[in-house]
């Protein structure tokens, strides 16, 4: 038997964040990852796939720093200068994805405020921006919750679907560091000195 409490835990942790953000239904052949990642721009395929890249080899400098401390030291280098240019990259895509805006993540989707209403259950194409590192994804979503609000604009539930392990694993560091970076705050708040 289930309590209530149990019914309302999250399957994941949420978190408050400003991201630059699109969301556009899904064509029945963007359905595939080569159609998706064809009608993003060139720019957010490229962004994505660098991060994704620095993910997976990560494992791999961590072993090397037991062997040879000196290359570990350049190959950790090398990755800031990189890490500069993405978010060089990322700085370009604010302009095309708009203004960040503020929502709610998760590693299983997020809400946010739409102009548009989109039927539940959509299918829709998620290009993001994760601010400040400029991490960029294209991701697949279904419709969860458009609800009207006052304002004339619709408050939008979208659960992610077909993630990766290596997005599912970006997403969870950038909660991670942001959960981080919030009780570093709070503590130095309290404690001025």
């Amino acid at each position: 038997m289930t309590t209530p409490d149990a019914e309302e835990r999250r399957e994941y942790y949420r978190i408050e964040d400003w991201i630059a953000l699109q969301i556009r239904p899904l064509s029945a052949a963007e359905l595939s990852d080569a159609a998706l990642a064809q009608s993003a721009p060139a720019l957010m395929g490229l962004l994505g796939e660098l991060h994704l890249a620095d993910f997976e080899s990560q494992h791999l400098l961590r072993q090397l720093s037991d062997k040879d401390r000196i290359l570990a030291a350049f190959l950790r280098a090398q990755n800031k200068r990189i890490d500069l240019l993405s978010a060089v990259v990322a700085q370009s895509m604010l302009g095309q994805l708009g203004e960040p805006q503020a929502v709610m993540l998760s590693e299983g989707g997020l809400d946010s405020i739409s102009a548009e209403p989109f039927a539940v259950g959509t299918r829709v194409a998620l290009q993001m921006v994760l601010l400040p590192r400029g991490h960029g994804l294209l991701l697949r979503g279904r419709v969860s919750r458009c609800e009207p609000r006052a304002e004339g604009d619709y408050a939008l539930g979208t659960e992610f679907t077909d993630l990766t392990d290596a997005e599912r694993q970006l997403l969870a560091r950038h909660i991670l560091q942001h959960q981080q970076q919030r009780r570093r705050q709070a503590l130095e708040q309290q404690d001025p000195t």
